[in-house]
């Protein structure tokens, strides 16, 4: 695929400087790029490479504009632009970029259909005209498939499982029986959904018994769940996960947890039973919860941060138990100070 830098700048609304009929074809990063790539700019220590740069079409955060104009001043001595390079101006250009990267991606891996062979789905189970189930996939009773579902294969859906329109299921999903997964979700590979709450009690002879786990695991609209992460049914009721959440790989939500809209939950993060995560957090990789506590929205912790209890304030925390951040530095830099003494 090519696209001009006209077309680029007409499509995110940006502001042109230089060569609109510039072509690009690919992407690549700032310091590696060449003719036929676009790259982009979101901090203020990469504008220098607008005067030696090579890339067809830079796309540029607009609160730097002062510093393109002076970067461009200087590459127009050395090489005008308008030669052949295009500078565009957008409000973020990371976003930006994201925008086009999911085009690219759309015609890159575009959606498919019909049903592959051999492939196992129950007696009764509408399959939309336009989704897609690959080879090897089961597909239990009474499941609900929404329009343009794409199941790749190996994947295992349980009975009275509900998934929603375009919701994309990659290879090895495994999804476990009166689980629901909204519309526009995206399951990574190896990803599993209603596995079993880790419940156990033991008994007057100090055996452990297992309290089942008879509720189900809720995924709302436009989330995205990446590889080998576990989130486990509810022992009554349900675990949620609410619309727009994104998890990183390898992550485990034990039972009963709930995770608000927008939060952002990275690699191996572990959340311990009946947890609650307000809106719009970050746990940053390897973040543990304990169970039973709530979380408010608007909270970011740092990476390794333990949270013991309730977090009844938004604000950035770090460190074991969870503290505010400004504190947790401040503590480190004394804890450096006492070992040289």
């Amino acid at each position: 695929m090519e696209f001009s830098a006209g077309q680029i700048a007409a499509l995110l609304g940006g502001k042109l400087i230089g060569n609109a009929n510039a072509m690009v074809s690919d992407v690549a990063p700032i310091e590696h790029a060449e003719a036929r790539h676009l790259s982009f700019i979101t901090e203020e220590k990469y504008l220098p490479y607008i005067e030696t740069s090579k890339a067809g079409v830079l796309l540029v955060s607009d609160r730097f504009a002062e510093g393109v104009k002076t970067a461009y001043a200087k590459r127009q001595k050395l090489a005008p632009l308008n030669d052949g390079q295009a500078i565009i101006l957008v409000e973020n250009a990371r976003g930006a970029m994201g925008q086009l990267l999911q085009l690219v991606s759309k015609a890159l891996n575009p959606a498919k259909q019909g049903i592959e062979q051999p492939s196992c789905i129950a007696d009764g189970v509408a399959v939309p005209e336009d989704a897609y189930i690959g080879a090897f996939a089961y597909i239990g009773k009474n499941v609900r498939l929404g329009k343009g579902v794409q199941i790749y294969p190996n994947v295992y859906i349980g009975d009275d499982v509900t998934i929603g329109d375009h919701t994309v299921l990659y290879a090895g999903v495994k999804v476990y029986h009166h689980c629901v997964i909204g519309a526009e979700c995206v399951l990574h590979a190896g990803v599993t959904v209603g596995s079993d709450g880790f419940g156990f009690e033991p008994d007057a002879q100090g055996v452990n018994r297992k309290i089942p786990q008879i509720g189900n695991v809720i995924i709302e609209d436009d989330v995205e769940i990446g590889a080998n992460t576990t989130i486990d049914r509810a022992m009554m009721g349900s675990t949620i996960i609410h619309r727009n959440v994104k998890i990183d790989n390898l992550v485990q939500v034990a039972h009963n947890v709930e995770v608000g809209e927008g939060t952002f939950l990275c690699a191996q993060v572990g959340i311990a039973g009946s947890t609650k995560i307000g809106k719009h957090c970050i746990l940053a990789g390897q973040v543990g919860a304990a169970g039973h506590i709530e979380i408010a929205d608007n909270c970011i912790f740092g990476a390794q941060t333990g949270i013991p209890g309730n977090i009844k304030k938004p604000g950035q925390y770090m460190g074991y138990p969870a503290i505010d951040a400004a504190i947790w530095r401040r503590a480190v830099v004394r804890f450096k100070q006492s070992g040289q003494h």
